[in-house]
């Protein structure tokens, strides 16, 4: 039996698409549009953030801003989102300094 040449193409297209998405599964979450302007009460509401560079796959910079499961791209050169991002490191990064303070007095009072 014969294998026309299209079958075998396809097969070998589905092949290489399967292993592309194993190897980068990110691949397809990129922004591909960016909000100049962003109300203050989506800025109030952000849980997390994650910063998108414009090397590999991604073409764009972007702030992905997560909000309750969903996700804003935002423009990371606007101030009131670098405002956010600064003051949200500064609160995990206080939170954890906090914890080790802690941490240190229970272990002393302890010996």
């Amino acid at each position: 039996v014969k294998l026309g040449v299209v079958p075998l193409i396809s097969v070998l297209f589905l092949t290489l698409l399967l292993l592309f998405l194993a190897l980068f599964p990110g691949a397809f979450d990129c922004c591909t549009k960016i909000s100049d302007e962003i109300p203050k009460g989506i800025l109030r509401r952000v849980e997390r953030f994650e910063i998108q560079k414009a090397d590999g796959l991604c073409h764009l910079e972007a702030v992905i801003l997560h909000i309750k499961g969903k996700k804003f791209c935002v423009n990371p050169w606007n101030r009131k989102v670098q405002k956010m991002m600064k003051k949200m490191k500064h609160k995990i990064h206080r939170r954890k300094s906090h914890v080790r303070k802690q941490r240190r007095a229970r272990i002393t009072k302890q010996q």
